[in-house]
């Protein structure tokens, strides 16, 4: 099995325990679940931001521990004030060490769009990043059929939710061209081994349809990287373990910012 095959197990197996816990009823009744959601689009678009998505993460099966220490309220908020244009926040326990609590915590403080940062299995998450604060969801088409993308892209939109597809190859793009999507980022990262490269991002960019923000995704650690990609027609730019494996990641992202200009 794959890396990517034991999370997509678990997770199956967390969502039927959540299910048992609390209902689905019971998290529409939640304060967070009728609030609007910030636009990705409007944000990442918007003149006075990066287009950055930085994010909160803790762990991760390829690293292990990156930043055990550091509050999200603290990073979360350093990022908005640096000029992010969305947080990404981890929610996945077993191998990122992350909770919907996080993602609780960041909607407190932020004032963009929050991304549930979870490997989406059953439609119930979908409800359960609602309830919780988010603004986005992440469908990953290495996980999930085409007819799965498009139905949880569906039912995201009736909670107004914005949707970001991941994807990793052409294949995965061309089967998941849906209207119910927003955004369609490259990992640069391949979940079923987790080598990075950027030629991903640079091989599909052109492939994406300009309806949709394009956004590139993980293994970008300098500022100059980000000037490229814009070059070559990319909007948005996930950043996760460049910050956290700092000591202070909201200063790492100001430093980080400053030499953008």
């Amino acid at each position: 099995m794959t890396i990517l095959d034991k999370i997509v197990e678990r997770k199956k197996e967390e969502v039927s325990a959540a299910k048992a816990r609390v209902t689905e009823a019971e998290l529409q009744q939640m304060p967070l679940f009728g609030r609007h959601c910030y636009s990705l689009r409007e944000s990442v678009l918007h003149p006075q931001r990066t287009g950055i998505i930085a994010e909160y993460k803790r762990a991760s099966p390829s690293k292990g521990l990156i930043n055990g220490k550091v509050k999200v309220q603290e990073v979360v908020a350093g990022y908005q004030a640096a000029g992010a244009s969305a947080v990404s926040v981890l929610t996945d326990h077993d191998f990122f060490q992350g909770s919907l609590q996080d993602l609780s915590e960041a909607r407190k403080v932020l004032e963009i769009p929050l991304l549930r940062k979870e490997f989406i299995v059953d439609k119930y998450q979908i409800t359960e990043a609602k309830a919780y604060g988010a603004d986005i969801i992440l469908l990953i088409a290495a996980c999930l059929s085409p007819q799965q993308v498009q139905d949880f892209a569906a039912y995201a939109k009736t909670l107004g939710l914005n949707v970001l597809l991941e994807v990793h190859n052409e294949q995965e793009l061309n089967d998941n061209i849906f209207p119910e999507i927003d955004a369609i980022g490259v990992n640069n990262r391949n979940l079923k081994d987790f080598i990075v490269s950027l030629d991903h991002s640079y091989k599909l960019v052109d492939r994406i349809p300009n309806t949709y923000i394009k956004v590139s995704e993980s293994g970008i650690s300098n500022p100059h990287t980000i000037k490229e990609l814009k070059d070559k027609g990319f909007q948005g730019f996930l950043i996760g373990e460049n910050f956290m494996k700092t000591e202070d990641p909201a200063y790492a992202i100001q430093d980080f910012v400053r030499q953008l200009s």
